[in-house]
């Protein structure tokens, strides 16, 4: 007997798709005069790649994925704009599919090269070329752009051709090294047909000379998409939050003063106290090296997290919360509860925290 379609654990993440296409529409806003590439690699930094690609198709240009099976995926679900493999093929047998469903990789080392000047294909593959002018993790060296622009633009199978790079701290506008990277990326303008370097940081604060006319062609929405504040000291348009993370409160207890709670008893009840117990846990995706203190929100205040995070559960401090019911919910991170702010308690970023959410906790779609 099929079983039906449904969710019985309550734990979910709530996706707004109305927040998600505000946030597309500020970006395009933003993007004014230029090509707009919405990244939506991470299964849509976890909110759902398919459903964020369509939410957000009629207002980019192309989406970009990190590598092929996330591009086959898409396809899979309909999603027609062009794709950008920001990762490029790991190997040539990659490239006819490239061509078969429109997809565009991009070529950061020698092989990536090598391997596609030797494979014949039938219609020339638009191709982004990535230059490492600073952050040394993946790229040609700037002196490396002539010759490799020069062999793709003798190639018959190659189109048009991207130049793009990426800036190590876009959201600080005024650190040094955006200067040195722009220095060593602006000689190099001359060997492609459109450029990239503006991000969700470089399109949400002015960014000095990013501003440059001939450099922001492509356009790179990314975290700002989700709602998500890049690391800005300030933003010049609002964003809303996308996902809300929720659990159900599953149990309620009381522990006297001197009693512990969790795994290593690392907590400790310095008075008489209230202990609620939420479903999720780290299987779900909630970290478990948040440390006591993490705030939650539930029955309207905060809350903070105690004792160390199991696999399916965590607990709070609910002796200042007498309204707190079973099966009330709890928001772990959304928009009343900013993914950054536990981010911070956490010691990380909002953009693992969402990316983390697990397939266990079903994406419930709002419109």
């Amino acid at each position: 007997m099929a079983k039906p379609a449904l969710h019985y654990r309550p734990t979910r993440a709530e996706i707004d798709l109305k927040a998600l296409r505000h946030n597309a529409q500020l970006a395009r806003k933003l993007a004014v005069g230029q090509s707009l590439l919405g990244v939506i690699k991470a299964n849509g930094y976890g909110h759902g790649s398919a459903a964020v690609a369509a939410a957000i198709e009629p207002y980019v240009d192309a989406v970009a994925v990190a590598f092929l099976d996330e591009a086959l995926q898409l396809r899979d679900n309909g999603v027609r704009v062009p794709i950008v493999l920001l990762e490029g093929c790991f190997s040539a047998a990659e490239l006819p599919l490239c061509e078969a469903y429109n997809l565009q990789p991009v070529l950061h080392q020698q092989r990536q090269l090598e391997q596609l000047l030797a494979t014949p294909l039938s219609t020339p593959l638009k191709v982004w070329v990535k230059v490492d002018s600073g952050m040394h993790r993946l790229g040609f060296a700037s002196h490396e752009i002539a010759m490799v622009s020069q062999r793709l633009t003798a190639a018959q199978h190659v189109g048009e051709v991207t130049l793009m790079t990426h800036f190590a701290n876009a959201e600080q506008a005024e650190h040094p090294l955006n200067d040195r990277q722009l220095a060593a990326f602006e000689p190099l303008i001359g060997f492609a047909t459109r450029l990239s370097l503006a991000n969700s940081a470089a399109l949400l604060q002015p960014f000095g000379s990013l501003q440059h006319p001939d450099i922001r062609r492509w356009c790179r929405a990314g975290i700002m998409l989700y709602g998500i504040d890049p690391g800005l000291p300030r933003l010049i348009a609002p964003l809303q939050p996308v996902m809300r993370l929720l659990a159900p409160v599953i149990g309620l207890r009381e522990v006297k003063r001197g009693d512990t709670v969790g795994y290593g008893s690392r907590w400790c009840a310095s008075r008489d106290s209230v202990i609620a117990t939420v479903a999720i846990g780290y299987a779900d995706g909630y970290p478990r090296h948040a440390p006591a203190g993490t705030p939650v929100l539930a029955a309207g205040q905060r809350l903070p997290l105690v004792g160390t995070v199991s696999m399916d559960m965590i607990t709070i401090d609910a002796t200042d919360c007498p309204q707190l019911r079973l099966d009330d919910e709890v928001e772990l991170w959304g928009p009343n509860l900013p993914v950054n702010e536990v981010a911070q308690q956490v010691g990380t970023i909002g953009y693992e925290l969402v990316t983390r959410v697990g397939a266990r906790v079903p994406r419930i779609y709002h419109d």
